[in-house]
């Protein structure tokens, strides 16, 4: 069983990851990676949940974590959105592109339903093997968890951070050590907090 090389966060960090709030192209199960669309009326609601939990759970400890988010509009509306329940200054975070959404290349755009018909052979190739699975133009799981390795390891105090689905995923595959096929079908909730914290040389998991 292979899993993910491990990268665990220094020893008492803390991580809480967000996924941002639904977008019309999540309804419709349209592939959407890098392509920029916005969130609409539930992904509001859910980011303004996700500020509300984060603000019940930390207090005015939010004011001393570090906020970062993935440069597309929907993370980044998620963000000030949580900001803004959080009573803290809607803009006042970094942004960084290694947190951009695996980038699906000539699946962009595609509704799932359809890829059998459209790209009998990728979507097969992508059933056969997820984690190596290179679309036209695109990235692999691989190449995804080569640019958010570096993110993450890079983290140097408590941090909030909203990204997408399969950046989540590779994070917690990455810190927990999971099976490389595993991480590829994990859950990524929109109305939820990931928790993720190492301490005494342990890493533990649990959602807000």
């Amino acid at each position: 069983m292979l899993t993910v090389d491990g990268l665990t966060l220094q020893s008492g960090l803390t991580l809480y990851f967000v996924r941002h709030g639904e977008t019309d192209w999540n309804v419709a199960q349209r592939y959407q990676g890098q392509t920029d669309i916005p969130l609409n009326d539930t992904g509001r609601g859910q980011a303004a949940r996700n500020g509300r939990a984060l603000a019940e759970y930390l207090g005015v400890r939010a004011r001393t974590l570090h906020f970062v988010a993935s440069p597309l509009s929907r993370t980044v509306e998620t963000m000030q959105i949580m900001r803004q329940t959080l009573g803290l200054p809607v803009d006042d975070f970094a942004r960084d592109d290694r947190l951009m959404e695996q980038h699906f290349g000539h699946w962009e755009g595609v509704v799932w339903g359809d890829l059998p018909r459209v790209d009998p052979e990728g979507f097969e190739a992508r059933k056969a093997d997820s984690w190596h699975w290179l679309p036209r133009g695109g990235e692999s799981y691989v190449m995804l968890q080569a640019r958010v390795e570096t993110w993450l390891s890079s983290l140097a105090q408590d941090t909030v951070v909203v990204a997408h689905g399969n950046v989540g995923r590779v994070v917690r595959g990455l810190v927990l050590r999971l099976e490389k096929q595993s991480v590829t079908k994990l859950e990524a909730p929109q109305d939820r907090v990931l928790k993720l914290t190492r301490d005494a040389g342990a890493e533990t998991l649990m959602w807000i």
